[in-house]
């Protein structure tokens, strides 16, 4: 009778987590990323798998922890009856099962540490080879991005930087104070550096840079390895793409700092528009520093750096019509941050379809 109503309360459980599985319209693939988003690169491929099956793995071994427990408390539980005072017999020093108890997590963790390594160093790795550099600059609340360098399709090569920032110059500390009766200087604003210091920053010819009334959008090719230099102009930011399932800090003065302000993606798998946010409290408009990446076929990238090379005195809204693409963000809106803005403009349109409907490129100037 135990039995009975044990198996049918587990048919319950597995029967509500179906049906809740069927109502949320979930199909297989999107419940087997387990509320992950859905990569578009092959790095964010990787780290998907790996985040699904060390789900998993954790059910698994929940489901068998589970299992021995409610085993135990449906069988090894007291009965009233014959013998009911008598001490329980006592089971300790079971070797083997002590073993088993020691070998099986270490088995588990060697096991996932293995794979993230693998995973961590793919993620990581860098060539020499990337197609497109980008350099990504954040500043309180907004973004810059630039076109350092491109490879066209065929195989000529485009170099739009124009110069990096201010000098560096440590600033002579002018000001003393008396410490434990000994006259110590005073550092200058940032350890010592001007405020206007920031020669890390990297300045290029082609550059979409956001604003109140405007989200910039990034444009990428697919199918092609990209570069992402970060770097802040003020306090730490942090450059997020859902879709890529990274993120990394953006940092000012990250020599001074040890940070990697570099990292690559083997290429864009499919094109269309994905969010891009900054993912580190940045101060009072930290949300709504929000970007667009556009990914588009290495075809239209190509005209697309042309078309500012030889025009720079038109906007990037203007560029992206000149491919036919939606001249605006499409998945996200620029926010009120009562810095000359109307908020006016909204996204429309599909974020896995930006072209313009007969519309051929070059018609739209």
């Amino acid at each position: 009778m135990a039995n009975r109503v044990g198996l049918k309360r587990v048919g319950a459980v597995a029967a509500l987590g179906v049906g809740a599985l069927l109502m949320s319209g979930c199909d297989g693939r999107t419940a087997m990323r387990f509320g992950w988003p859905h990569g578009v690169t092959p790095e964010a491929t990787d780290m998907g798998n790996l985040w699904s099956w060390s789900v998993i793995a954790a059910l698994v071994m929940g489901i068998i922890v589970w299992a021995l427990i409610f085993w135990t408390i449906t069988f090894h539980r007291y009965k009233p009856g014959k013998g009911k005072d008598e001490f329980p017999r006592q089971t300790a020093y079971n070797v083997p099962l002590e073993l088993a108890y020691t070998a099986i997590p270490f088995v588990i963790i060697a096991v996932l540490f293995y794979f993230t390594v693998i995973v961590q160093t793919n993620v990581e790795k860098k060539t020499d080879d990337s197609k497109v550099v980008v350099d990504v600059t954040a500043f309180q609340w907004n973004w810059k991005f630039g076109y350092r360098d491109v490879t066209f399709d065929d195989g000529s090569k485009y170099n739009g930087f124009v110069r990096d920032g201010n000098p560096f110059d440590l600033e002579t500390a002018n000001t003393r104070q008396i410490h434990d009766g000994e006259t110590i200087e005073l550092p200058g604003p940032d350890g010592g550096r001007s405020n206007d210091v920031r020669d890390y920053l990297k300045f290029n010819q082609i550059e979409t840079v956001g604003s109140s009334a405007t989200i910039p959008v990034l444009v990428l090719p697919t199918s092609k390895r990209i570069e992402f230099d970060l770097a802040s102009a003020d306090v730490i930011h942090s450059f997020w793409v859902p879709e890529f399932l990274f993120k990394r800090d953006v940092m000012p003065f990250p020599k001074q700092n040890h940070t990697d302000n570099r990292f690559q993606i083997s290429s864009i798998d499919r094109e269309g528009a994905f969010v891009g946010r900054c993912a580190e409290m940045c101060g009072t408009y930290h949300s709504m520093m929000n970007f667009e990446v556009r990914a588009v076929s290495p075809q239209d990238f190509d005209a697309y750096i042309k078309y500012r090379q030889e025009n720079p005195g038109k906007t990037n809204a203007q560029a992206l019509q000149h491919i036919c693409q939606q001249p605006e963000s499409v998945v996200t809106v620029p926010f009120d941050t009562r810095r000359a803005t109307d908020g006016s403009v909204g996204a429309s349109g599909d974020a896995g379809n930006t072209k313009l409907a007969n519309c051929t490129i070059g018609a739209l100037q």
